[in-house]
């Protein structure tokens, strides 16, 4: 049984079949819809629900309150049909609409893993078949672990120009399935699943107003994508990055941020320590990155301005507040939250 779900106010048609969500349903046919974490936790694919049947799957209310969802607001992850359905986008980027790619299911050999930081990994994957892949800076791909079916989700943080291969920036969680995993068992040449590409932070090539990236942790990789795009492309827009960590030890790729200073006059890196240790003899920024993002805002005139934030949801609910008060509206704030694993 399928039935037929309408999208507004962009007026897209598709097709979801009974037992199937709306967001895969929405993935099986290309159409990018906005999500997250696809799993009910971040709201990223919140909608309101105008005409029709439906059950939700487990979800929190975190990302869906009670209050809500007496609203008739909906989880598109999380929602089977059982009707058609007429269903309202709350936020939705019709540039993105455009530039959906395919899902596919990618094999990959481990090509090389490197301690990036005591707790942060850099994974390069080689892909085998097929051997290529699309996919827009800032987007992510779900890896499975090795004869199981759990998953997880890992921005690229290589440019789309590397189309054989992916590169992870990954964050090791101590007891964590796949951080055990990539910590103490993985070796180069292991055979690993990834499926994708999914993620609606990508970069808006049409736009020619100032570009701000706010991160914290690995939400360095996708934005590391983004900029290295920029790179690529030759794209002469100003770009200012925010990076927030809690201590010195926490900072890398500190020469090649400097490299990139000196080869793009329009470039600046601003990295931050939130806990700054005696040892780390830091005499840059301290404080919470969105705090030091505010103080440099200040006086700015933004109202051209694209917003690429990627990292800890708290950060970044904290961040979209604080841009938007500085003049960037919703419709150019893009971001990616991470979220922790639910199983």
């Amino acid at each position: 049984m399928a039935y037929k779900v309408t999208f507004q106010p962009v007026g897209i048609e598709m097709e979801v079949e009974e037992g199937e969500t709306i967001l895969d349903a929405a993935f099986r046919q290309g159409i990018a819809l906005m999500h997250g974490c696809k799993e009910g936790q971040c709201s990223a694919c919140k909608s309101l629900l105008l005409d029709g049947d439906i059950e939700l799957r487990d979800y929190s209310t975190f990302a869906l309150p009670d209050f809500e969802k007496e609203e008739d607001h909906i989880l598109l992850c999380r929602t089977e049909a059982f009707s058609d359905l007429e269903v309202e986008l709350l936020q939705y980027d019709e540039e993105a609409l455009k530039k959906s790619v395919p899902i596919k299911t990618f094999r990959t050999t481990v090509e090389e893993i490197e301690s990036l930081t005591h707790d942060i990994r850099r994974l390069s994957l080689k892909l085998v078949e097929p051997k290529e892949i699309t996919f827009h800076a800032g987007q992510f791909v779900d890896v499975y672990l090795p004869g199981e079916d759990v998953y997880r989700s890992y921005s690229m943080a290589n440019p789309p120009s590397q189309s054989d291969r992916l590169e992870f920036m990954i964050k090791i969680f101590h007891g964590g399935k796949f951080s055990d995993y990539l910590d103490t068992k993985i070796q180069v040449g292991d055979t690993l699943e990834v499926r994708g590409p999914f993620g609606n932070c990508i970069l808006n090539h049409e736009s020619t107003g100032e570009i701000l990236l706010v991160g914290g942790g690995s939400g360095m990789a996708p934005l590391w994508s983004i900029l290295n795009d920029i790179v690529d492309k030759g794209i002469d827009r100003k770009v200012t990055f925010f990076y927030g960590v809690r201590s010195r030890r926490d900072l890398f790729y500190l020469d090649q941020f400097s490299r990139m200073e000196q080869r793009l006059p329009n470039f600046r890196f601003i990295p931050a320590l939130s806990e700054p240790q005696q040892e780390d003899h830091w005499n840059g920024n301290t404080g919470l990155i969105t705090d030091v993002m505010d103080r440099y805002l200040s006086g700015s005139n933004l109202s051209e301005a694209e917003a690429y934030l990627c990292g800890p949801a708290p950060m970044i609910d904290t961040a979209i507040p604080i841009i938007q008060n500085h003049g960037i509206t919703s419709d150019r704030i893009f971001f990616d939250k991470f979220v922790p694993a639910s199983n």
